[in-house]
């Protein structure tokens, strides 16, 4: 072996033998960094270099290393629950205020406070010994034995969809798990959390957030957004789509036709029951005000939500907010000196309010219209309301009390518009809720706004960024929560966005995101986009929609 260069904290060091990641860190650092980009790879700090590579070690501050903690930390907490109990059957998912939730799968243990302070000592105990966290890489046919011997049968389906004929097993103090993510080498470096009773089913459990530097953030509970979490895993559990194999069996077994039906039906259920809710309240709501993050599948919804009023015998008009834009010149400016087009005073908020009080007063209005190529508002449509008319807006400031100021809230109907996707690969293995819009936007942008994947990663930040500021705040004060996720949307999906992911180089920035993504994808067997409806929200993402030139 040749002499190599690591260039790390600002040194550059030569080196003749191969060494570890975390050697090259002192004791103390050992346990406050997580993991390392190694010339733009993430690896472990068990990784070993014996080539030029410039290293940059992740803590708390950073994305990539607090998707190591968590990872570690879900390890822990199932460790620690075995260890008290082999028989305890636990299932994580994503939660409210950015948690998890531990749901005890048996029925006859239930959650109490002391079961939960019990479960905390021993996550402490087991920290406190700072066990290692050994890789072992075992042929599948051993993996399936050891997945029997520590009562883990609902991973061993999965190795059916995997292409690797192996599994890394991570073992710790003769414990064994599959987390499918990179682990801190030591469990001790796993100190911050909160662990805190929810029912007698389950419990929830903070961590730090790279969003707070490295700290947990302030729970903030959200009972609206939380009940719909529970409704979406109840009905996906009762219909067989709370996991990612429960999804493939639906595709091979009952059909493709037959799955999209079932997925298609349920979004038609929850129209018809806004439909009818907006119904009761036709003496009094004359604005629907619609908002959600993005690639939530606002536009259809707020198209099919026309076409269910109708049915009930209500008239609507829709009106954009982008046409209430401010001219460039007078739009605020962002941190790095451009124009915020998503602040709320990049809006003409006091003309928007007196044309929706002229509207709604039945008088004839006409409305502006944005030309994006002038930079400034010209003469858009009139309107003059029928009696029981509705208006219906749709933006992300549209649940914002400060942009409809002047609207009475009884005459405002709100409905919040995100697929919230609780699904597993496995019990102890949640997938993020925010893939699936990632992924809808990825591909969307690249086949109809000639976006490569790597410019829709690079923006992705900014876009997460303004909706923490904009719309998760307003949530809790819609009417109606819509979970917009088709279970089946994964499989009509998988073969486009894994071929422009796969576009991404192993030298980008983005290489990383891209190739996270890719392990989670790969799992769903694929399906044609043959039977989906025109009218599905999936067709603004994978471009056969019936809406297409709808205003």
């Amino acid at each position: 072996m040749g002499e190599f260069t690591l260039k790390y904290f600002n040194n550059t060091k030569k080196f003749n033998e191969e060494v570890r990641l975390i050697d090259l860190l002192s004791k103390e650092d050992q346990t406050k960094y997580f993991c390392a980009k190694v010339n733009n790879r993430i690896q472990e700090l068990t990784y070993t270099v014996f080539y030029d590579a410039e290293i940059t070690f992740l803590d708390g501050d950073d994305e990539e290393g607090m998707y190591v903690y968590e990872t570690t930390l879900r390890y822990l907490l199932a460790m620690a629950l075995y260890k008290l109990n082999p028989k305890i059957n636990l299932k994580i998912s994503y939660y409210e205020s950015r948690s998890l939730f531990g749901i005890i799968l048996n029925e006859d243990i239930e959650v109490t406070d002391s079961f939960i302070a019990e479960l905390d000592k021993k996550m402490h105990e087991i920290v406190e010994q700072n066990y290692p966290l050994n890789k072992k890489i075992v042929i599948n046919e051993e993996a399936i034995e050891i997945y029997k011997k520590f009562g883990m049968e609902d991973k061993i389906e999965l190795l059916k969809y995997r292409p690797e004929r192996t599994v890394h097993f991570y073992e710790c103090d003769g414990y064994y798990n599959y987390m499918y993510g990179y682990m801190t080498p030591y469990i001790g470096a796993i100190r911050k959390w909160k662990l805190f009773y929810h029912d007698e089913h389950g419990f929830l459990i903070q961590y730090p957030r790279y969003e707070t530097k490295g700290e947990i953030p302030y729970y903030n509970p959200s009972p609206k957004y939380s009940k719909t979490l529970d409704a979406s895993y109840q009905w996906a559990k009762m219909v067989g789509t709370d996991t990612v194999c429960k999804i493939n069996h639906h595709v091979e077994e009952s059909g493709e036709v037959d799955f999209i039906n079932l997925c298609e039906a349920h979004h038609n259920n929850m129209l018809s029951e806004i439909g009818r809710e907006i119904e009761k309240r036709i003496d009094e709501v004359r604005l629907i005000c619609i908002a959600g993050p993005s690639s939530s599948g606002k536009t259809t919804f707020a198209n099919r939500l026309k076409s269910e009023l109708l049915a009930h015998g209500i008239k609507v008009i829709r009106i954009s907010l982008d046409d209430y834009y401010l001219p460039k010149s007078e739009v605020p400016k962002d941190e790095d000196g451009q124009p915020d087009l998503e602040a709320l005073d990049a809006l003409d908020v006091s003309l928007f309010n007196k044309n929706m009080e002229d509207l709604i007063d039945l008088k004839e209005v006409t409305l502006p219209h944005f030309d994006f190529q002038k930079g400034y508002r010209v003469k858009g449509p009139t309107y003059k309301l029928e009696k029981g008319q509705l208006i219906i807006i749709e933006g992300i400031h549209a649940l914002n009390e400060k942009l409809t100021y002047k609207i009475p809230k009884n005459r405002k109907y709100k409905i919040y518009i995100a697929p919230q996707e609780q699904i597993n690969l496995d019990n102890h293995n949640p997938v993020s809720l925010t893939n699936i819009r990632l992924i809808r936007r990825i591909v969307r942008d690249y086949k109809f706004r000639n976006a490569s994947c790597e410019l829709t990663l690079s923006m992705w930040p900014s876009v997460r960024r303004g909706e923490f500021r904009w719309i998760y705040d307003t949530q809790e004060d819609a009417d109606y929560i819509f979970n917009s996720l088709l279970f089946y949307e994964h499989c009509v999906l998988k073969d486009d966005a894994l071929a422009i992911l796969r576009q991404v180089e192993k030298d980008s920035p983005y290489y990383i995101q891209a190739n996270r993504l890719i392990k989670y994808i790969k799992y769903f067997v694929v399906m044609s986009d043959r039977w989906v409806p025109c009218n599905s929200i999936l067709q603004e993402f994978i471009g056969n929609s019936c809406y297409a030139e709808t205003k």
